[in-house]
C-alpha cells in the first residue's frame, strides 16, 4: 500500500529529453507530497525536484530551467520532465512519498521510497 513506482527511464543522447513517472500504487490517502532524488554509485542520494499536493514545486539548482515537475492527482501520479539532458544527469532516479493527506487534510509523514529507474545520458 502507498508504494511509489517509477517508470520512464532509459538511454538518451546529450541534449535529449525523457519523462519519468511516479505512480502511488495501492493509494490509501487522498493527496501526496512527492520528491524526486537521484543517485550514482558511491555518491549520496541527491534531491532533484519536489511537488506538493497543492502544486508547489522546488528544484535543485543544477536542473532548474531544464526539468519540470507536474502531477495528476486523479491518477496519483507525478511526472518529471527532463529536457536538455546532460551526461552528468546519468543516475538512478528515485521517487519518494514525503507525506500523505487524508480527505480531511490531516498529514501523515511516510518517507517511502520507490525502487528507482535508470537514466543514462550519452555524449
Amino acid at each position: 500500500q502507498d508504494r511509489p513506482v517509477e517508470s520512464g527511464g532509459g538511454s538518451v543522447q546529450d541534449g535529449g529529453s525523457l519523462r519519468l513517472s511516479c505512480t502511488v500504487a495501492g493509494a490509501t490517502y487522498r493527496w501526496y507530497d512527492l520528491d524526486w532524488y537521484r543517485q550514482t554509485t558511491g555518491v549520496e542520494r541527491q534531491f532533484v525536484a519536489g511537488i506538493t499536493s497543492d502544486g508547489q514545486t522546488s528544484f535543485h539548482p543544477s536542473v532548474l530551467g531544464r526539468f519540470t515537475v507536474s502531477q495528476d492527482n486523479e491518477k496519483n501520479t507525478v511526472y518529471l520532465q527532463m529536457n536538455n539532458l546532460k551526461p552528468e544527469d546519468t543516475a538512478t532516479y528515485y521517487c519518494k512519498i514525503v507525506r500523505a493527506f487524508d480527505s480531511g487534510s490531516k498529514a501523515y509523514p511516510l518517507n517511502t521510497w520507490g525502487q528507482g529507474t535508470l537514466v543514462t545520458v550519452t555524449s
